[in-house]
């Protein structure tokens, strides 16, 4: 008789990102939001539409430096749920996953919708199909079906592996960034014209209501920063390339979206924007002199292709981020399943492509017209509601966890001395960057009308989820799980192949010992 099978080792995720790849992960979530949000931003903040992208830019950039000093330090799947859980506790854990959760899904949807729509800029009576049946009005099925069918080819390479969906990012995100840089440069030398960008500032400025609307709609132009922090734990030495990775992608971001707003509004009238909200950078290209024959079919090709890439990164993040809270006994140990052969989450990967595919269709049920904005107002809810909950935990693992070594720090920092001794470095920018984000999603919830409604159901009915898994395994809903920590983290930098880190973290953990050991012999009778 055979003897009864060693337990099978435990599959996990594999370290296959690069330094280039760890930045397109990024770059192509981040990178494409522009393709997606010009026309939507433009449309209801007009004239203003420069600033709208420049007041969320300046937010965008102080959440990358909270989400850097977390990643860097924390390098591993789970992003801002695990800064949550492991700052704040399993329930405000649960409250970011689920905000995220709703991001990444929505993110599957709306980058597929609009990658479909820049397709049918070659075709552009497949965008317009309407069609009146029932209770269904406006409803456009072309448009849905190729939205679905590439949902259906991004999960399918998705299973098969990061290392191949990171090649994919990687060559095509280095063509967009070419592009962009090309479409900008060419535009602004050939066809800017000033006084139009004043004409339109002076005479189409936006009321307050609209450019709150359109200003919380820009910050999607900057979602996506989450997407190197789920890869973390996949990316080679994540505490050296996190950080060049972050700072390069947030500037590169943040200046496209100023440049391709202001050149927007100084070349054509806004109102060409709004009526082009399923392809305004292609709209855009085409219009510039001399290039724009080839320079217009070429920016819609791409920009379907880099929203395919942004939907797929979607896909990857919230198959990531469920497998961490899965292994944080947030979900049921069914979502953390690895596949033996290709080493990826594979029923993660299934469930939430369907998530995304269902969101895909009932924002299709409002009509042709209204399924962008639906998909962008949850969107904006789910971004901002967990980033607030990125910058409270930040701050509180500056004082809770001081001794892991972080390899970079938020900007802007005040010293000060804790009652054990220990040198805190207080994150002043971390408070301003919470407050801010909590002003764009108190915005987010006066003007976004889906949003304020879809977005809370979508966390009730998680947290309906949630009680009952904890209360089925007898876990506390409201309290935490007791964890170690200091050994988690251990074993976090050791994976991660970080001795420096590592070294460091065991010295500050030693003397923080002695000088507990020293302050007890000193109460000592």
């Amino acid at each position: 008789m055979n003897p009864d099978p060693a337990p099978a080792e435990r599959a996990e995720l594999r370290r296959d990102v690069s330094v280039w790849g760890s930045f397109m992960w990024g770059y192509a979530d981040v990178g494409a939001d522009i393709y997606a949000a010009l026309g939507l931003v433009i449309a209801y903040t007009m004239g203003a539409a420069p600033l709208a992208f420049l007041v969320a830019g300046i937010v965008y950039i102080m959440i990358g430096f909270a989400y850097t000093e977390m990643a860097a330090t924390y390098p591993v799947a789970g992003g801002g749920h695990y800064y949550a859980l492991r700052g704040l506790g399993d329930f405000t854990g649960f409250l970011s996953g689920s905000a995220l959760l709703l991001d990444y899904t929505i993110d599957i949807a709306l980058f597929s919708v609009m990658a479909a729509g820049y397709v049918n800029f070659f075709v552009p009576s497949l965008g317009k199909v309407s069609v009146t049946w029932g209770p269904l009005r406006d409803f456009n099925p072309v448009w849905l079906g190729e939205s679905l069918f590439i949902i259906v080819m991004l999960t399918l390479l998705n299973i098969k592996g990061m290392k191949e969906s990171s090649l994919f990012n990687e060559i095509i995100g280095g063509i967009d960034i070419l592009t962009e840089s090309s479409i900008i440069i060419l535009g602004f030398v050939l066809a800017w014209k000033p006084e139009l960008l004043a004409h339109q500032w002076t005479h189409a400025f936006p009321s307050m209501k609209q450019f709150m609307y359109g200003s919380s709609l820009a910050i999607i132009s900057f979602v996506g920063l989450e997407s190197i922090s789920q890869a973390a734990q996949e990316t080679r030495r994540p505490a050296t390339i996190v950080p060049r990775t972050s700072i390069t992608l947030i500037f590169t971001v943040f200046i496209f979206a100023l440049a391709f707003s202001t050149l927007a509004n100084g070349l054509l009238p806004w109102e060409v924007f709004r009526d082009a909200k399923s392809d305004p950078v292609a709209t855009l290209a085409h219009r510039i002199p001399f290039i724009g024959v080839a320079a217009g079919p070429f920016a819609a090709l791409l920009g379907a292709t880099i929203l395919s890439i942004s939907a797929n990164s979607g896909i990857m993040s919230a198959s990531r981020l469920s497998y961490s809270m899965s292994e944080l006994k947030i979900l049921s140990p069914w979502f953390d399943k690895v596949h033996a052969r290709f080493r990826t989450p594979v029923r993660a990967i299934l469930v939430f492509s369907a998530i995304g595919a269902l969101q895909t269709l009932l924002a299709f049920l409002f009509g042709r017209d209204e399924a962008l904005d639906v998909l962008a107002n949850m969107y904006a809810f789910g971004a901002t509601l967990g980033y607030f909950v990125v910058f409270i935990a930040a701050i509180r693992l500056r004082f809770s966890d001081p001794y892991s070594p972080r390899p970079y720090k938020i900007p802007l920092n005040l010293k000060v001395k804790s009652k054990s001794g220990q040198t805190i470095d207080v994150p002043i920018l971390g408070f301003f960057g919470a407050a801010s984000v909590l002003f764009v999603f108190v915005e987010v919830v006066l003007t976004h009308r889906i949003g304020r409604i879809a977005g809370p159901s979508w966390v009730a009915l998680c947290f309906v989820y949630y009680a009952w898994f904890r209360k089925k395994n007898g876990y506390p809903v409201f309290g935490s799980i007791p964890r170690n920590w200091e050994t988690d983290q251990k074993a976090i930098l050791k994976s991660a192949e970080e001795f420096e880190m590592l070294e460091k973290y065991e010295a500050a953990l030693g003397a923080r010992d002695r000088a507990r050991a020293r302050a007890a012999e000193r109460e000592e009778p």
